[in-house]
């Protein structure tokens, strides 16, 4: 495995020419620990904001076995991830655009995690994310739970967003991810942050958040950014079942206004000069 390792870092530094010189691409891991907690539905809505801002935006399912970003936006893709790994199809070719104004790379299913590809294929969807570079931001929905898959988008994005609720069971599983990207990521050099999700009132997500961060920074030495919290809105619950993302429902609800808010703290971080999709994809598959 080590070696395999190697020779996909070997290649991914081999490939200069192919990525951006100039061109900047934000990458947006979004991780939980448990399921349920509304990541996907995250993800989404906050593509929908970034794009309501003129940005273009990807959305790249990374749940590799119950892939459902799709299927919040009602879609159908024919092609998915699988067939870009297995050289059926190019990622542009399987890119879909939304009525939304945004684009969606459909996740695959069968893949438990990226090492297990053999190098032809890890060769060839490493030369296929360098297309995605156009895009000014790029958001990765991992799938729940940890698993080296999620530590591997985690530990190559520019900001990785850790998504909780104010349940018990959701705070802790918020820690445990925590906890193991402190001990497994050497070298984490990325702004982590929490949302906390469907929260009463900002004093309870705000309660949750100094939770965590405290526990975190005491226990792990890692620092937390606290993001921001998003409403418990009856929106949200609505527009899953109409299979629309609740910023285009209603753009006014006290759910799609925490996710704009959520932006622009986000935006307030400064980019390192090295920050972009080659960089993305260098982290992903190996150490700079």
């Amino acid at each position: 495995m080590e070696d395999q390792a190697q020779k996909l870092r070997e290649l991914v530094k081999s490939k200069p020419s192919a990525a951006p010189t100039q061109k900047k691409t934000r990458i947006i891991t979004v991780a939980s620990g448990k399921g349920g907690v509304g990541k996907t539905n995250l993800s989404v809505n906050l593509a929908l904001a970034y794009a309501q801002q003129g940005k273009r935006v990807i959305v790249m399912d990374a749940d590799l076995g119950l892939a459902n970003v799709n299927i919040m936006l009602n879609m159908i893709p024919r092609f998915n991830l699988y067939h870009v790994i297995r050289k059926q199809k190019t990622m542009r070719e399987i890119i879909l655009d939304t009525e939304y104004g945004i684009q969606i790379v459909a996740g695959a299913s069968g893949f438990s995690k990226i090492a297990n590809l053999s190098d032809e294929e890890r060769q060839n969807f490493v030369s296929e994310l360098y297309t995605l570079s156009s895009a000014d931001i790029i958001i990765i929905d991992t799938s729940a739970g940890v698993s080296a898959n999620v530590l591997d988008f985690i530990a190559a994005a520019d900001d990785a967003i850790i998504v909780t609720t104010p349940e018990p069971t959701a705070i802790t599983d918020a820690y445990g991810i925590i906890k193991i990207i402190a001990t497994e990521i050497e070298n984490l050099n990325i702004g982590l942050k929490l949302v906390v999700n469907r929260v009463k009132s900002v004093v309870d997500g705000r309660k949750v958040a100094e939770r965590l961060i405290n526990i975190s920074g005491q226990f792990l030495n890692l620092k937390v950014e606290y993001l921001g919290c998003i409403y418990d809105d009856p929106i949200v619950g609505q527009s899953v079942l109409r299979q629309k993302p609740f910023m285009a429902v209603d753009p006014k609800s006290k759910a799609s206004i925490s996710v704009h808010h959520l932006v622009s703290r986000i935006e307030k971080t400064d980019f390192a000069d090295d920050k972009g999709i080659g960089r993305f994809v260098r982290k992903l598959f190996g150490k700079d």
